[in-house]
């Protein structure tokens, strides 16, 4: 599964954006990977004041951060599609401007993840992953999955 952050500097994110964020990230990963989105989660974080700094000076300015952690295994224009369209949904819903959106993409080997109990698959081999898991857990992850 993917882990979302989003860490914010100087400004709050609301409940209702932070809502918004989640199902965007959500539908923007599964839409360049092709993994369900039940995969996905995102987590927030605010930076607490005076302690984000840049070049060794107080950052004073509205910075967003978007740290994914992703499953290997993605070509290059996969990842270069999904970058572009994280930054987008972090402008829409926050009216940054383009330079105060920081994204990062960090690729972890499948075999090294644990979720729902189970090492992880490859990518393109969710199907296979998901009808090996209990009847109770695979009806929860269907019930998220609707949820978009």
């Amino acid at each position: 599964m993917p882990t979302y952050t989003v860490k914010c500097s100087n400004f709050n994110l609301s409940h209702k954006q932070k809502r918004s964020l989640a199902n965007d990230i959500s539908n923007t990963h599964s839409k360049f990977t092709g993994a369900n989105t039940f995969f996905a989660q995102v987590i927030f974080e605010k930076n607490e004041k005076n302690s984000h700094f840049m070049g060794g000076k107080l950052v004073k300015t509205k910075e967003i951060f978007l740290n994914g952690q992703i499953r290997s295994g993605r070509t290059a224009k996969v990842k270069k599609q999904l970058i572009l369209g994280l930054r987008k949904i972090l402008i829409k819903n926050t009216n940054l401007r383009k330079e105060n959106v920081w994204v990062y993409l960090e690729d972890l080997l499948p075999d090294q993840m644990i979720e729902y109990g189970e090492v992880l698959p490859k990518s393109g081999q969710e199907k296979k992953w998901f009808n090996s898991l209990t009847q109770s857990l695979r009806k929860r992850l269907r019930k998220m999955e609707k949820r978009k």
